[in-house]
């Protein structure tokens, strides 16, 4: 298994930070956090694109997704939503990155029409990630929060570069066993994804084992050689601890998981 952490808990960190915190802390990658307000973004020029790829090679460390979000259920036009696949397309592969993740947004819409409206998008948008070795993945999250959910609209994409993200917070909030989770993302799944937290009722980020999430379990049902990514949302929870003085222990722990009972979560 690789180990990759978010710069979501990093947020606004240069990414020559990030990248040499990964490295002096056993981390193959990092997920980037592709949005205007960090660093490198889709609106980021030619330059500085190369000069992230130059820093990340030097240090040893892949950019594995660029976390991005366009939300392709969401109402409204396709070209906006189609645009912005693009560009996260465009980035992660200036990075080399495999994958781009994208969020489903379908709000209130009905179940149909959300589903229609995210089969639709990445159905157009599949054929141009294809050419640029790019892989879309729909992250478990909002509307479509279960793995259940989430398969519903790739089973009907039914595209090799369209997948899953499996965010193991949010298929836990929506009731859904992990061993669940993996049967339904069996055929799509891109990555894992873990954080722990405090309780269903508080979301407050902490250090990996600490928390209420199944982790064990989850990851007992994940690829061996897939990339397992900590997602520690700083970003959100401004008086949760920083990330860096948790890296070196959060590193082992994620290590450890396969090994450790499944019946708890820890």
């Amino acid at each position: 298994m690789r180990y990759a952490f978010s710069t979501l808990g990093l947020p606004g960190a240069p990414l020559d930070r990030a990248a040499a915190l990964a490295a002096s802390h056993g981390f193959e990658g990092i997920e980037l956090r592709a949005h205007p307000e960090e660093p490198l973004h889709p609106g980021s020029p030619a330059g500085a694109r190369a000069a992230a790829l130059r820093t990340l090679t030097a240090a040893g460390v892949a950019v594995f997704a660029v976390a991005g979000y366009a939300r392709v259920a969401a109402p409204g036009a396709d070209e906006p939503v189609l645009a912005e696949l693009r560009a996260l397309v465009r980035l992660a592969a200036d990075l080399q990155a495999p994958c781009v993740r994208v969020f489903p947004g379908g709000g209130d819409l009905p179940q149909e029409a959300a589903d229609g409206n995210a089969v639709r998008r990445l159905l157009a948008a599949a054929p141009f990630a294809e050419r640029h070795g790019v892989r879309i993945l729909l992250e478990t999250h909002d509307s479509h929060r279960t793995a259940a959910a989430t398969a519903r609209v790739l089973d009907a994409v039914a595209h090799p570069s369209v997948g899953a993200l499996w965010d193991v917070l949010h298929t836990w909030l929506g009731g859904e066993p992990p061993a669940a989770s993996r049967r339904a993302l069996a055929a799509h799944l891109g990555y894992v994804q873990v954080k722990d937290v405090r309780s269903a009722h508080d979301l407050t980020p902490v250090q990996l084992g600490a928390g209420a999430l199944p982790l064990a379990e989850a990851v007992a049902t994940a690829t061996p050689d897939g990339w397992l990514c900590w997602e520690y949302e700083k970003r959100w929870y401004p008086d949760a601890a920083e990330l860096p003085g948790q890296l070196a222990a959060g590193r082992a722990y994620l290590e450890g998981l396969p090994a450790r009972p499944a019946m708890t979560g820890h």
